[in-house]
């Protein structure tokens, strides 16, 4: 195995555990009970295992009811409506080839999303939203119209609700004022700039910084970091994708939440301890679990 496949060393233990809010514990390779007993040898102590299409949202749901340091997040992702309604010829999802379903197929699917939704081990609705980057516009209508339904599922059954956002910022802000964003609303892998971070500041909503908070293009995500009020930040890996400086390019996992951690630590000028215990709170406040 070449260095640039080979998982990252473990990071030095956190002394104050934290939680990882966002992470797909079904694309990494390895087992759960691993995945979990090395994140919690660094104190990393409980997962947010997040759903994107029926197949993983299911997964996560019953991963999620078996052990109880995880909890499921549930959702058809952004790029997953426009595929159950015009169809996948590329194959480039999980699923491979789809003929596209229609209204009806997308319907279903979200019957599917609502059945799981409600189940107590699972905490919260998304990753739902939009992505301009990889739909273009002929899917927009499917994720829009998949993104509300969203909403009202995470209202009506009390959960929180994890939007996807790339690229689609404005259209994202918009649709949660039209129709009403849940108490609890969680910008998962926050990818705007600061002047977006204090709109969402102002109404409330946590946001999420994964390891691209290290890369060094990214000082417009610094630059929202360090304006971000710190009763509203998260941490979270979205392993296995966006390891952190400077395992870049290397498989990612819950386990190497301590390295993005300490970059946020030194970003917003405080101790790492401090910053850790705010993200265990909130991350506990946001997705409604333990005791905060």
């Amino acid at each position: 195995m070449s260095s640039k496949q080979a998982a990252p060393p473990l990071p030095e233990p956190l002394r104050v555990p934290v939680a990882d809010s966002h992470t797909h514990l079904d694309m990494q390779s390895g087992t759960v009970e691993d995945a979990l007993k090395k994140a919690a040898s660094v104190g990393v102590e409980t997962v947010v295992q997040v759903g994107c299409d029926l197949k993983g949202s299911r997964w996560a749901a019953d991963t999620a009811a078996a052990y109880e340091n995880v909890h499921a997040a549930v959702a058809l992702h952004p790029n997953e409506a426009p595929r159950i309604v015009l169809g996948d010829p590329d194959g480039w999802s999980r699923q491979g080839e789809r003929p596209g379903g229609g209204d009806a197929a997308l319907d279903d699917a979200l019957t599917e999303i609502d059945r799981l939704a409600a189940l107590p081990h699972v905490r919260a609705v998304g990753e739902t939203g939009l992505d301009y980057f990889r739909t273009g516009p002929d899917g927009v209508a499917a994720q829009e119209r998949s993104f509300r339904a969203h909403i009202e599922m995470a209202k009506r059954h009390g959960k929180a609700l994890v939007i996807h956002d790339r690229e689609a910022h404005a259209d994202v802000l918009r649709i949660l004022v039209e129709e009403g964003a849940p108490e609890r609303t969680v910008f998962h892998c926050y990818s705007g700039d600061a002047e977006m971070a204090e709109i969402c500041s102002a109404a409330g909503y946590y946001m999420s910084f994964a390891g691209n908070v290290t890369f060094k293009n990214a000082q417009p995500l610094r630059d929202a970091l360090t304006i971000a009020p710190l009763e509203r930040v998260l941490v979270e890996t979205d392993a296995p994708f966006l390891t952190p400086a400077p395992y870049r390019g290397r498989p990612n996992a819950p386990y190497l939440i301590p390295v993005t951690l300490r970059a946020m630590a030194e970003v917003r000028g405080i101790g790492e301890d401090v910053l850790a215990e705010a993200i265990a709170r909130n991350t506990a406040q946001a997705f409604g679990y333990g005791a905060f």
